[in-house]
């Protein structure tokens, strides 16, 4: 589906991409963080937002900051390889696909994290995607760990659980299922599908 030789006659390969959608608190960002760690050379999308920074948020790094007008021409451009609004339309986020394009036509795995919604809009654009579902080890552990975060409301709580069962019950959508009871193990089963199955996979402690 992908690992395609380069048809200028190069010889490089396109890069591997893959779409990663979770849950909120299933450890998205723990087991990305380790991935990105194993695999220097692998690009990890960075999305563009309209809100504004938080404590400790990086331009370029943790998002791309713009305007909503910004937002706007963007779309108008077609420089979004996905985009959605967020809480009623108060903001909007979405993946920049000019970065992703140019890092798998350099032979770069490319991991882009996204919702539900998000990832059925990639495949839609690049249908040689690969999609991964990173699962809770149950439905009472992802609870847990939502209701001990002491930064969120109960309404909030319930918000994300809402979502979370439409995004449980979506599984059979996605090309694999990696279930995250243990943290390094996850991340092994990411590298290994950023790599490919033509070669060695990298470990990811």
């Amino acid at each position: 589906m992908n690992n395609r030789p380069d048809r200028e006659g190069t010889g490089r390969t396109r890069g591997r991409l893959i779409v990663l959608v979770g849950p909120s608190a299933v450890g998205k960002s723990t087991v990305v963080a380790k991935v990105c760690a194993a695999m220097p050379d692998v690009y990890f999308s960075v999305s563009a937002t309209t809100r504004d920074p938080r404590p400790g948020e990086v331009d370029g790094r943790d998002y791309h900051f713009v305007s909503a007008a910004d937002f706007d021409k963007m779309i108008a451009a077609d420089e979004l390889l996905e985009w959605a609004e967020i809480h009623g339309g108060l903001q909007r986020s979405g993946t920049p696909i000019a970065p992703v394009l140019a890092a798998l036509e350099a032979g770069k795995p490319v991991l882009v994290e996204v919702d539900l919604v998000g990832a059925r809009n990639v495949v839609a654009r690049l249908p040689e995607a690969v999609t991964v579902f990173l699962a809770p080890p149950s439905w009472d552990e992802l609870v847990s760990r939502l209701t001990g975060r002491a930064t969120e409301t109960p309404e909030a709580v319930e918000r994300r659980l809402a979502t979370a069962r439409t995004e449980m019950a979506a599984q059979d959508e996605f090309d694999h299922v990696i279930v995250n009871s243990e943290v390094d193990r996850a991340a092994d089963q990411l590298v290994s599908l950023l790599v490919g199955p033509e070669q060695p996979a990298a470990s990811a402690t």
